[in-house]
C-alpha cells in the first residue's frame, strides 16, 4: 500500500527570475479592516451622547457596538535615483605620517599653539585695569602684617623669682639683647626644640 503521512511541502522555488524580483505581498482591504483596532473614544462619546453615564452600561454598549479606527496608510517614499558616478562606502583614511610622529611634530605644535595662547592671556590681563576699590582679604592682610606673639617667661620656683642673678656673661645689657637677637634669627636653621643644634639640610 502506497501511503505517505504527514503534511505535503509546497515548493516555492520557481527558478532564478522570480528571485531576482522583489515581491512583497499587500495585504487586502478585508483583512485589513478585521486588524484595525477598536476606537474606544468614539465609542465612549458614542454612549454618553445616548445616555449612558455608568460603567456597565458602557460596557455593555461597547460589546454591541463596533467602531474601528481608520488609520492613514503610510506614505511611500520615493528615493531618487542615484547617480552613474556614484559610488557607494566610506573613503578610505590617509595613510599615517610615521615620520612626523617620531619627530614629536604634533607635540612640538600642540607646546606653540599652548604658548602663544598663555602668552595671549598675559597680555590680556597687564591691559585691563582694576577699576574700584581693590577688597583686601583675611588671606592678604595677613600677609603683610602678622601680630607679635608675646613668649611666655620660663618657669622658676616662688622663692628664686625675686632674686637677682649672681652672674654677668655680658658686658652691657645691650650686648646681651644683641646676642639673643641674633640666636633668634640663626634658631630657625639649627635642629633642636630651642635652636641649639645642628644646622639642617636644606629642604627641597
Amino acid at each position: 500500500m502506497d501511503f505517505t503521512y504527514g503534511m505535503q511541502n509546497e515548493r516555492l522555488d520557481r527558478g532564478v527570475a522570480e528571485v531576482m524580483v522583489w515581491n512583497i505581498r499587500q495585504p487586502s482591504s478585508k483583512a485589513a479592516a478585521s486588524e484595525a483596532a477598536k476606537d474606544f473614544l468614539a465609542l465612549n462619546k458614542r454612549s454618553v451622547q445616548s445616555g449612558l453615564t455608568t460603567a456597565c452600561e458602557q460596557t455593555q454598549f461597547r460589546r454591541t457596538h463596533d467602531i474601528r479606527r481608520h488609520e492613514k496608510p503610510p506614505r511611500e517614499k520615493k528615493v531618487p535615483p542615484a547617480p552613474p558616478d556614484i559610488t557607494f562606502g566610506i573613503s578610505t583614511r590617509p595613510s599615517t605620517p610615521v615620520f612626523e610622529l617620531l619627530a614629536h611634530r604634533y607635540q612640538e605644535e600642540w607646546l606653540a599653539e599652548t604658548r602663544k595662547q598663555e602668552k595671549r592671556q598675559k597680555d590680556e590681563l597687564k591691559g585691563k585695569k582694576l577699576n574700584g576699590k581693590v577688597y583686601e582679604t583675611r588671606a592678604s592682610l595677613l600677609r603683610r602684617y602678622s601680630e607679635p606673639v608675646e613668649c611666655a617667661p620660663l618657669w622658676k620656683m616662688s622663692k628664686f623669682t625675686k632674686v637677682p642673678a649672681s652672674l654677668q656673661t655680658f658686658r652691657t645689657e645691650q650686648d646681651r639683647t644683641a646676642a639673643f637677637v641674633n640666636h633668634a634669627s640663626d634658631a630657625t636653621s639649627r635642629t633642636g626644640m630651642f635652636g641649639h643644634g645642628v644646622y639642617q639640610p636644606a629642604l627641597s
